[in-house]
């Protein structure tokens, strides 16, 4: 490990894999609707669960960074400055935000009005301008990231104080107002999806998780020399097979507007990969070495391989249309177009992210 002084704590290989696993997981799940599946929920489709409903990576995003946060927090004993940690967070996800936004704005120009500029903050809401074409449409999970940026310096320190219960007794009360909202919201199973009322229980299962990592990795100490690959592959099987279940009784694309599953699904789901997170942290084995480089590198590249991706899968679906619907054709292009993504990815994150990622400081003396 090496420290990392802009984010106040030690640098971990394997949450970099993590990230590339949800930026690959999105990716997929575009990639395979946008060529073939068009959107539509497939409960016929045993063992795809993964790919139809690849939005879980988004989940996985959410509690990563409940998780980072949090060890974040511990380190500084809960004391973070506030406006510092607002500053490094805007520098890290705004710049390149900013970019695809304004590009969703010339995108949309004929139906500008002023006050588009507003979903800057609110880009999951209404009628922003970045979710009026696929290109541009996976920039509604930054706001819900920034809105939980504005008060995670409290939660984690108020976390770091009290601990589990504390986070607890917010999922709960979170839980209520989704069941109120599930009987008030027509369009209930949307809003589970793309708020920060369905998701914030997310982040806070992720920072449940970074709490309780430390005991987690003294205990597998203490017993053995770690997780083993056998309970590894079990937590993932959960999750996946979880998954799986979402997506044959309450699949995103059902046509009933209303599902009372979704209620209660995006907090499984993000326990579940909370689950398989900590298990993969203190998994006993190694991938070869080759591959922890390159799932090093995806991690390092994934938000700009997130917010890049949708774009080139719509230039190639574009410049050969044969492939829409053509699943051999779309399978065969399926690697050209990762390549793509990869390289425009790293170039993306070395013109436009590394130079603001350098201007940042601690965020706690």
């Amino acid at each position: 490990m090496h420290v990392a002084s802009y984010q106040s704590t030690a640098y971990v290989a394997r949450l970099d894999h993590l990230r590339f696993v949800a930026a690959m997981l999105v990716f997929c799940f575009h990639y395979y609707h946008h060529f073939y599946g068009k959107w539509q929920a497939r409960p016929d489709l045993w063992g795809f669960g993964w790919l139809v409903e690849g939005h879980t990576g988004v989940s996985l995003f959410f509690v990563l960074s409940g998780f980072i946060f949090m060890r974040i927090a511990m380190s500084a004993r809960g004391a973070i400055d506030y406006l510092g940690f607002l500053r490094n967070r805007l520098l890290r996800i705004f710049p390149l935000f900013l970019f695809v936004f304004f590009i969703a704005l010339s995108v949309t120009r004929d139906a500008f009005v002023p006050q588009n500029l507003l979903y800057a903050f609110v880009t999951n809401l209404g009628l922003s301008p970045t979710s009026s074409h696929f290109i541009t449409g996976a920039a509604w999970t930054i706001s819900i990231e920034f809105t939980f940026y504005l008060v995670f310096p409290f939660i984690g320190r108020f976390a770091y104080e009290q601990g589990p219960a504390y986070l607890l007794r917010l999922i709960f009360l979170l839980l209520l107002f989704k069941i109120g909202a599930y009987f008030v919201v027509e369009r209930s199973t949307h809003m589970f999806y793309s708020t920060l009322l369905g998701r914030f229980d997310q982040f806070l299962i992720g920072m449940l998780a970074g709490l309780v990592a430390p005991r987690v990795v003294d205990v597998m100490k203490n017993m053995t020399k770690g997780v083993s690959t056998a309970v590894l592959i079990a937590f993932a099987a959960l999750i996946l097979g979880g998954v799986e279940l979402q997506a044959h009784y309450a699949s995103f694309y059902k046509p009933a507007a209303k599902q009372a599953a979704w209620i209660f699904w995006p907090t499984i789901e993000a326990t579940g990969w909370a689950a398989l997170a900590l298990a993969y942290l203190t998994w006993a084995g190694r991938l070869p070495a080759a591959l922890e480089r390159a799932f090093e590198a995806g991690g390092r590249i994934s938000y700009s391989f997130y917010l890049w991706h949708a774009l080139l899968i719509f230039i190639v679906s574009a410049l050969l249309p044969s492939a829409v619907g053509d699943r051999t054709l779309a399978l065969i292009l399926f690697p050209l177009v990762l390549a793509c993504v990869w390289w425009v990815a790293s170039l993306s994150y070395r013109t436009i992210e590394a130079p603001f990622l350098a201007l940042r400081r601690p965020y706690h003396s």
